[in-house]
């Protein structure tokens, strides 16, 4: 155990969506170039802080201390710093970005201080206030980002984090206040979320899962290419929902290109995520592990060649039962839809 966390009550929602309510009359007419002083003054303390930010992200998450050391969190400052100067010239020069009021915003376990980035920073430059959940899993970054909001100056009431599971996310898209869902996860909870939208006739953004194949032709940089399927489909242990997980490659490289795979593939380093050789970590949730898990046994059962690992990792280098060896697996049957 590494954290308690709280499970949002009606109350807690209620509040935070006054509180982003209230605050928004006064935000929204805040001189731009305020606005800007203080989305660069969250940059500079992500920067200060992003030691502190990326191992409390690979504890929480999983993920390769170097992935989130080196990607995740810079990305997560770049944003800040991005929508700083885009909330400086946006009267000016960017005409169609204007307040719509209370955005109501949740976020995966996959990415979970970079997604924030992602919904927090635009909203703000605009002019917005936020109700942010992020994901039951992973929800430590997010309150840390809490923690330095107040530090750079943001009024209270304009960033608001709540915790909870997916009853507390409904709330938040139920909730008469919010103007605006921003939301990024499973096609399920999008389809959901689309349907209340569209009752309340409320913008909506979804970025929901999706399986991105690999294309490789016999003209392609052929170990650029292996590298480039490798980090597509490995990075953040594989779950991303623009994880490469299919690879379409052209005969006349087929049997090459696939041997090479498997070598380099073959010797990712399975274990600690706070080591920096590590390549691959533990999977986030045991939800997640089970699924993969199941994905496994339905290949196996549809005859699908298993070329490497295939099976949860053990190793005595490892403590708990959340890892899985890197898989590859041949002679897949697709469905007709994906022939047409």
């Amino acid at each position: 155990t590494i954290a308690r966390l709280s499970q949002a009550s009606s109350t807690d929602v209620n509040n935070a969506v006054k509180q982003a309510k209230n605050t928004f009359k006064s935000w929204s007419k805040t001189n731009p170039h305020e606005r800007a002083k203080v989305l660069y003054s969250i940059a500079r303390l992500l920067q200060k802080n992003s030691r502190l930010f990326s191992v409390l992200e690979t504890i929480d998450n999983g993920k390769p201390i170097r992935e989130s050391r080196d990607i995740d969190i810079p990305l997560a400052q770049r944003h800040f710093y991005y929508h700083a100067g885009l909330a400086q010239i946006y009267k000016t020069k960017v005409h169609d970005m204007e307040p719509i009021g209370v955005c109501g915003q949740i976020i995966p376990w996959n990415f979970p201080l970079l997604m924030l980035a992602w919904k927090i920073a635009p909203a703000l430059a605009a002019g917005n206030t936020v109700v942010l959940k992020p994901a039951e899993y992973t929800s430590l970054t997010a309150l840390l980002f809490a923690e330095i909001c107040i530090e750079a100056g943001v009024p209270n009431g304009v960033v608001n984090i709540i915790t909870g599971d997916g009853s507390v996310g409904e709330m938040l898209v139920d909730h008469p206040d919010i103007k605006k869902i921003a939301f990024t996860g499973s096609d399920i909870s999008g389809q959901k979320i689309y349907e209340t939208a569209a009752k309340k006739i409320m913008p909506v953004s979804l970025e929901l899962g999706g399986k991105s194949p690999n294309i490789v032709f016999e003209d392609a940089d052929f170990e650029a290419a292996i590298m480039g399927v490798i980090s597509g489909i490995f990075a953040a242990t594989g779950q991303t929902c623009i994880a490469g997980s299919r690879l379409l490659v052209q005969d006349s490289i087929y049997e090459k290109f696939v041997e090479r795979l498997v070598n380099v593939a073959s010797e990712a380093k399975i274990g600690d995520p706070m080591s920096l050789d590590t390549h691959v970590g533990p999977v986030t949730t045991k939800p997640q592990f089970e699924k993969i898990m199941s994905y496994i046994d339905i290949a196996k059962s549809e005859g699908a060649k298993c070329l490497l690992g295939g099976k949860a990792y053990s190793g005595n280098d490892v403590k708990g039962n959340r890892f899985v060896e890197p898989v590859s697996y041949t002679h897949l049957t697709l469905p007709t839809s994906d022939l047409v």
